[in-house]
């Protein structure tokens, strides 16, 4: 009697498996990534974003792709399919139903490039997001006075 084997794949597939969709979409984690949302063969939105999370075994948790923040739930597809392109880069294809979600790490210009490139790409780490000068960041600090709890009233 021979056991199950596990499943394999090399450089594309078709995956069910929610355990195998979480670890193959894994490396997208805090990284800058395009976005298309195809509804049937109609692009319907598309962007750029932060993939902040992904999430699975959570249906209260929804799936959401911003300009500033990713969330991936797994719950709300069907399937993945990836393959990978002539220039070793995976395309990912979230599908539910007739509705695709294609997801591609977002590439950043060559050396020379950027000026022919019609946007800036977005930083992809802390510290190309700290050199790009159009980017603020702002640190809130907490005044001493404010820091026991709140105002108590003196009268008490």
């Amino acid at each position: 009697m021979s056991e199950a084997r596990a499943k394999l794949y090399i450089n594309t597939g078709v995956v069910t498996n929610k355990t195998d969709i979480y670890n193959i979409l894994r490396p997208l984690l805090k990284q800058t990534v395009t976005y298309t949302y195809y509804r049937g063969n109609r692009v319907e939105s598309s962007g750029a974003g932060w993939v902040e999370r992904i999430v699975v075994d959570h249906p209260e948790i929804a799936s959401y792709f911003t300009p500033l923040a990713i969330c991936v739930n797994l719950d709300s597809f069907d399937y993945l399919q990836f393959d990978t392109t002539s220039d070793q880069l995976l395309v990912y294809t979230l599908v539910i139903g007739s509705e695709r979600l294609v997801i591609e790490f977002a590439a950043s210009p060559r050396i020379g490039e950027a000026d022919a490139a019609e946007g800036r790409p977005l930083p992809r780490n802390a510290d190309e997001l700290a050199r790009d000068l159009h980017f603020i960041q702002m640190e809130l600090m907490m005044s001493a006075d404010g820091a026991d709890g709140g105002d108590e009233d003196e009268d008490a």
